[in-house]
Order: C-alpha cells, then structure tokens, then sequence
C-alpha cells in the first residue's frame, strides 16, 4: 500500500528550484533593507554623538581655560595671604614678647587676693587719717 507508486518527490508542493530560489531572493531583498535601514539609524546616531561630542569637548576646553586661570588667581592670593600671615605673626611674636617682658612689672603674682585687701584696707585707714591730721581732729 505505501509502496503503490514510484516516489516523485514533493516538488509539485514546493515550487521547486525557482521557488527556492524566489524565497532566497526575498529573504535577500528583506536582509538587505533592514540593514540599510540599520546604517541608516547608526549613521545618524554617530552624527548626533560626533556633534555634541564635538560641542561637549569645546565646552569643557573652556572651562579647563577658565579653571586654569581661577587656579591662577587663587594662588597667587594665596602667596599674598600667606605673606600677609607671616608679618601678622611676627607682630604677634613681637607683642607677645613685649607683654610678658612687662607682665612681672604689672602683675604681682606672690600676693594673694586676701593680702592685697588687707593691705588696700590699711592703706584706706592710714589715709583716712592722715586727712583728720591735717583737718586738725583730735586723735582719740
């Protein structure tokens, strides 16, 4: 039963070679337009990505000028702070000097509070004193 006829192949189904040969053609022309269309897109994404390439290296062309140059300025007034620290140093270093030169004449570090109340005390009584003297009171 299977085997009733000779075998004639399945071209009658296909269409045969020039069937074949038709679906290649059409699978050429669809790869074909979609990799035009492909480099088409690729091609104008690398001309956006050139231009604002372009445009992104001018831009930081000038800032790398104009930090060059803030850079510049900062320390050159940094050499002029620091001068400027200096000599206010020395005249600190100076003053400092000058007041503990003349710290022990000022300030009598031996007495304590107490004695130096005392001793304003008795001066205030001599004084008080003195002024009956010479007032003419009697000293009793």
């Amino acid at each position: 039963e299977i085997f009733d006829s000779p075998y004639t192949g399945m071209q009658s189904e296909n269409g045969g070679v020039v069937g074949m040969l038709e679906v290649i053609e059409s699978d050429f022309a669809r790869l074909e337009a979609d990799t035009k269309s492909a480099e088409a897109t690729a091609q104008k994404e690398y001309d956006t990505f050139m231009t604002d390439s372009k445009v992104d290296k001018e831009s930081k062309s000038k800032d790398i000028e104009h930090k060059t140059a803030k850079k510049q300025d900062e320390e050159q007034a940094l050499t002029v702070k620091n001068e400027d620290l200096e000599g206010t140093q020395k005249e600190l270093d100076a003053a400092l000097a000058y007041f503990d030169k003349l710290k022990p004449s000022c300030v009598d570090a031996g007495v304590s509070y107490e004695d130096r109340v005392a001793r304003r005390k008795e001066e205030v009584e001599s004084l008080q004193e003195a002024l009956r003297i010479l007032n003419g009171e009697d000293l009793a």
